[in-house]
């Protein structure tokens, strides 16, 4: 049985991670995988497959954090539902994909992909780079091919897709709220397949913990899932009312921080 002070750890980190995707329409991954792996490697759990287990677990948290923030920012009337439902075919089968072959992936290349990932996250977020604005939506194609490279991306590094949904919108001349609000709905069909993919990869591989379904670790889950569904609505309520960008610049520092804590670890 679990230390009560671990379920606690897990908790907050849900409570973290559950605002930051409410506020910043990015995945909350970008802080739950490399916690998560820290606190796997702490406790000397799953050797060899932290990475595999941590992205499993946060597209399984992520379930939770997406159905309560595009629910806080539905109400705002700030999902754009049409583009949801073009973008979700592709989504679904690049994260599929991508879940399952990260599921076969050497852990130290996960790690280094995702550590890069984090790079990019940060210098994207710290220097507010933001695509210009100069086209419509692509058709059904374009935005099958979108969907796919952003689902499998998202699947490497456990997000619900927001730093590369986010941008894509904005080059689509979508308003930087609604990005955010519609990204928090692309996340769930990320959630579901990368979820999905985790669980049927990982459920023979050995040296999984007790309480793993598959490349899901259950008791991990619970904490996050629940510490994030409390602070998701906050993080979208606070979205619409403050200035989001010196916010941004402070998670920047943030996930690099992360980024080469996690280099120095590799």
């Amino acid at each position: 049985m679990l230390d009560p002070a671990v379920y606690a750890a897990y908790g907050g980190l849900g409570l973290g991670a559950g605002f930051v995707a409410g506020l910043l329409g990015v995945g909350g991954g970008l802080i739950i995988v490399p916690v998560l792996i820290l606190m796997l490697h702490a406790q000397g759990l799953a050797v060899g497959i932290e990475p595999q287990l941590a992205l499993g677990t946060s597209l399984a948290s992520i379930l939770f954090t997406s159905l309560s923030s595009v629910r806080a920012h539905h109400r705002h009337g700030a999902v754009e539902w049409p583009l949801v439902g073009r973008i979700t075919p592709g989504i679904v089968v690049g994260t599929l994909t991508g879940a399952m072959l990260a599921t076969l992936m050497p852990a130290d290349g996960l790690k280094l992909f995702f550590i890069v990932f984090l790079f990019y996250a940060a210098i994207q977020m710290g220097f507010d780079f933001k695509p210009a604005a100069h086209r419509g939506l692509p058709g059904r194609v374009g935005m099958t091919a979108a969907g796919g490279l952003i689902g499998a991306v998202s699947s490497w590094v456990g997000i619900g897709g927001g730093t590369l949904s986010v941008p894509f919108m904005l080059w689509h001349n979508v308003s930087l709220h609604r990005a955010i609000a519609t990204s928090s709905a692309i996340g769930f069909p990320i959630a579901i397949a990368g979820a999905a993919g985790y669980v049927l990869g990982g459920w023979d591989v050995s040296g999984r913990p007790p309480g793993s379904l598959g490349f899901v670790y259950l008791p991990a889950l619970a904490g996050i899932a629940f510490g994030s569904v409390l602070t998701a609505p906050l993080g979208a309520w606070t979205a619409h009312r403050l200035p989001v960008r010196p916010l941004k610049k402070i998670f920047a520092l943030l996930l690099l921080a992360l980024a080469l804590r996690m280099a120095w670890q590799l």
